[in-house]
């Protein structure tokens, strides 16, 4: 049988496409903006995730790290060039994730998007290692640029 040259770059592709391995890890996943029903609220989105405790992904940015040899950082809706940590739960941003890795985390640059996956919890926490206060945390999580 002859193969058109249009068949054969449309067959070639598609099995391309099956090669391609998928991504490291297939979760559910929630937008940033999803999060939050309201400035005070949780979505109930959200709030499913958060109670059954299965792994989640969330894409972002990584905002430059506050320090070196750190195992968290701070996942973004939108590059960042300065961390947008805050000092209390009622200042936090909307936009923000804190995100407790399993690993020591080599810092991105703020403008690659990632994709992060780990376990969501919802409300206020202060972190035990570092002091800070979240409203939103991704925890035991990995992550990979995109």
């Amino acid at each position: 049988m002859i193969v058109g040259r249009r068949t054969f770059i449309a067959g070639a592709a598609a099995t391309a496409g099956m090669l391609i391995a998928p991504p490291a890890f297939a979760h559910d996943r929630i937008k940033i903006p999803d999060i939050y029903k309201t400035q005070n609220e949780f979505s109930g989105q959200a709030k499913t995730f958060a109670k059954d405790k299965s792994r989640i992904e969330i894409t972002g940015f990584m905002a430059p790290p506050l320090k070196a040899e750190a195992s968290f950082f701070v996942l973004t809706r939108r590059p960042m060039s300065v961390c947008p940590f805050c000092e209390t739960s009622a200042d936090w941003p909307v936009d923000i994730v804190f995100v407790r890795t399993r690993e020591r985390v080599d810092a991105v640059a703020f403008n690659r998007m990632i994709v992060t996956s780990g376990i969501l919890e919802l409300g206020e926490a202060k972190d035990e290692e570092t002091g800070f206060v979240s409203l939103v945390r991704l925890v035991d999580a990995e992550f990979e640029v995109l």
